[in-house]
């Protein structure tokens, strides 16, 4: 089951869901995640691919938890076209399991610092909003952002199921939005809902697909299925891109790139290294 995304509405609410599993899998080879890396990374990507489901053609948004726990920040980049890429400062933590005996996600990220969401709209200055992370579990306190900084009362459900070799065989979620049309029978079926169901990351090893999470989390409803869109592990960052950033350097700094020989770059998201000769770093200079 390749990784999707299905929009749908029911009377009086809107619902995103998404399989993730293939991604959240080619972000754990790309930056060698131990599961509690692999875990919050999986779910702050997965909680930007649904969060910027919402947005128009060409826009982007970034998610970021810095928290100050052992894994440094967690940081998620993704389109409404369905492209997202992301990194964790230290993918390389353990920690024991926590008080339920799951992955420690909260552990990892830590409590003491901020949540920030930035839109690309294509204004000049992007739109940055932030709260103080809560419990550092990614999915609560993406409910809790929704609520305080944009005044839109959400249901985030996230998942990743990391096997002991390190493989992911489930990931996924779901944003559920009651309308302002909701009624207190619509509101109270979504809650009584959202109490039974099986957690996404065991949907999605179960075989649901994104539809299935929605059937789900709307059972009772007449689902009105919408739009889906493919999803993928994609950076954008290029050798091209990178020479552009060396022309852009002082002449002292580029011509002590120059005297050393040789330069390699690593992109930060994806962990793709670029190799530039002392012939390329001259060729870069001459065409300053």
């Amino acid at each position: 089951m390749h990784d999707h995304l299905v929009k749908a509405t029911a009377d009086g609410v809107r619902i995103y869901a998404a399989v993730t599993t293939d991604l959240v899998n080619e972000a754990i080879c790309r930056h060698d995640c131990y599961p509690v890396a692999a875990a919050a990374l999986g779910r702050t990507m997965t909680g930007a691919l649904l969060l910027a489901a919402n947005l128009k053609n060409e826009e982007a948004l970034t998610i970021r938890f810095d928290g100050h726990g052992p894994l440094g920040k967690v940081t998620a980049d993704a389109t409404p076209e369905g492209y997202v890429r992301g990194y964790v400062d230290e993918p390389h933590v353990n920690l024991p399991l926590n008080a339920k005996g799951k992955i420690d996600v909260g552990g990892g990220v830590g409590t003491d610092g901020l949540l920030t969401v930035t839109r690309f709209t294509g204004l000049r200055h992007p739109i940055t909003g932030s709260i103080e992370i809560g419990d550092g579990e990614i999915a609560d306190d993406l409910t809790r952002y929704l609520a305080i900084s944009e005044q839109t009362p959400s249901s985030v459900g996230l998942g990743v199921l990391v096997n002991p070799d390190f493989h992911c065989i489930g990931a996924g979620g779901f944003i559920l939005q009651p309308l302002p049309e909701a009624t207190d029978a619509c509101l109270d079926k979504l809650e009584a809902n959202l109490q039974r169901i099986n957690s996404v990351s065991h949907m999605v090893e179960h075989g649901y697909d994104a539809r299935g999470i929605i059937a789900e989390v709307l059972q009772g409803f007449d689902i009105n299925y919408l739009t889906t869109t493919d999803l993928a592990f994609r950076c954008h960052c290029s050798k091209h891109h990178i020479s552009r950033a060396f022309a852009s350097l002082s002449p002292a700094d580029l011509q002590s790139l120059i005297d050393d020989g040789h330069a390699e770059v690593v992109c930060k998201f994806c962990n793709e290294k670029y190799q530039f000769s002392r012939a390329e770093l001259e060729q870069i200079r001459a065409q300053r």
